[in-house]
């Protein structure tokens, strides 16, 4: 069996009296687009921190490529590129010159360097912008920037926290698929967001941590089965009665009923063909129907019966 690229044990980290990581274990193959979600105050970051000997803590193990991660590991550390939320480059340097120094703490040999920098200038689609300074570049290119800055001297391991955060649809689009082509490549990423779809897209497996603690750890599809929910069906009608209502209760498989928005919500677990009882009920009861909708579980319905909250209410 092949060593993960990061293993974590039992792992706690407290604030004085908060507990931020609560024995928190994790473990990280070669290959995967690691998805890591949950509220604010969760333990994301302090797990990531921990992670790259930014942080002290009180108790467990961190292994990354199978070798003790420590301070000054550095010969671990040159494997790992780091993209955070916050937008960390300089803005007396040009977007080249910012690449080239990023990339220079890890490759000295000026050559090879050039070329890394050329390659991720090119990678996130910058070619027009090298001799423009950050505060002439907008949201998306400024990202894309702090993207090319942390990737350019080519990781194993690449840790993206919220790096689409206030971009627009398209430089959203490059970003993801800048993402996917460097795990294609051979890199190991782990991601964290508050926009579902994106993880929905590019991630293998995802884990769900919720007061320092792993609640859930798996593909979306896994994670989907293990929640009550199956089907919401919604359809425009009338309100019904509330003697109709209690009918539509009893039917086969009905956990929930609500009256929502001049909409009838049903949600189901488990069952086939509960849309075609729904409807036939209300046709048999005379109601006048509009739009039907039926929808499967999301990755937020999940976030949400397993913390309490929606992910992106949490923000």
């Amino acid at each position: 069996m092949s060593t993960p690229v990061v293993k974590i044990e039992n792992l706690v980290k407290r604030y004085k009296e908060l507990i931020a990581l609560d024995h928190f274990s994790l473990e990280i193959e070669e290959g995967e687009i690691f998805g890591l979600l949950g509220p604010n105050g969760s333990g994301k970051t302090t797990t990531i921190n921990c992670m790259l000997s930014l942080l002290s803590y009180d108790k467990g193990e961190v292994e990354i490529f199978g070798k003790k991660m420590s301070p000054d590991n550095y010969e671990v550390k040159k494997d790992i590129g780091v993209v955070m939320q916050n937008v960390a480059v300089f803005d007396e340097l040009t977007v080249y010159e910012n690449i080239d120094y990023f990339c220079g703490l890890y490759i000295t040999d000026k050559e090879k360097r050039a070329k890394l920098v050329e390659e991720a200038i090119e990678f996130v689609g910058l070619e027009d912008f090298k001799k423009f300074y950050p505060k002439k570049l907008s949201g998306g290119l400024l990202r894309r920037l702090n993207i090319a800055c942390g990737i350019a001297h080519k990781p194993r391991l690449i840790i993206f926290d919220e790096p689409t955060v206030a971009v627009d649809p398209q430089s959203r689009n490059k970003i993801l698929e800048g993402i996917e082509r460097l795990n294609r490549e051979g890199a190991t990423v782990i991601y964290t967001s508050h926009y579902m779809e994106e993880v929905e897209q590019i991630c293998t497996r995802i884990a769900i941590m919720d007061k320092g603690k792993s609640r859930a750890i798996g593909t979306k599809d896994e994670l989907k089965k293990l929640i009550r929910n199956t089907e919401t069906i919604s359809i425009e009608v009338a309100k019904p009665s509330d003697d109709d209502m209690k009918e539509i209760s009893s039917l086969p498989h009905v956990y929930e009923t609500a009256y929502e928005n001049s909409k009838l919500v049903v949600r189901y677990s488990g069952g086939k063909h509960n849309l075609i009882r729904l409807m036939n009920l209300l046709s048999d009861k005379q109601y006048n129907m509009g739009r039907v909708y039926s929808e499967i579980p999301t990755l937020n319905d999940v976030f949400l019966e397993i913390t309490g909250t929606a992910l992106r209410d949490s923000e």
